[in-house]
């Protein structure tokens, strides 16, 4: 299940989570967001219990997008304990984000 961040929701999901956590940056006008959703909604179901999954509308929530230093979209921030440890910039193929998950579960 993925969860739709909000700046109120953030810290508690994000910065506070006891798992990894990835959010996707993204916009409903960007094509490559479009092509990532239904990766990001896959690995979502695939690392259900393991990882968090969330997403940031960045038209919505700009300042999560800029405190997070997102300048492009989409992007993948995976954070754990609250510190961004991986970022993925642009759109890839399911195995990109699988692989940096694999490295932290």
């Amino acid at each position: 299940m993925e969860i739709n961040l909000t700046s109120e929701t953030y810290e508690g999901e994000v910065l506070k989570s006891d798992k990894p956590v990835l959010v996707d940056f993204w916009a409903p006008w960007c094509g490559p967001c479009k092509m990532v959703g239904p990766v990001i909604s896959e690995i979502a179901e695939e690392y259900e219990g393991k990882v968090k999954v969330c997403k940031v509308n960045v038209d919505e929530c700009g300042d999560l997008a800029a405190a997070n230093a997102v300048v492009s979209i989409p992007t993948v921030i995976i954070f754990v304990d609250g510190k961004p440890v991986k970022k993925i910039i642009g759109a890839n193929p399911a195995d990109v984000y699988e692989d940096a998950l694999d490295e932290l579960v």
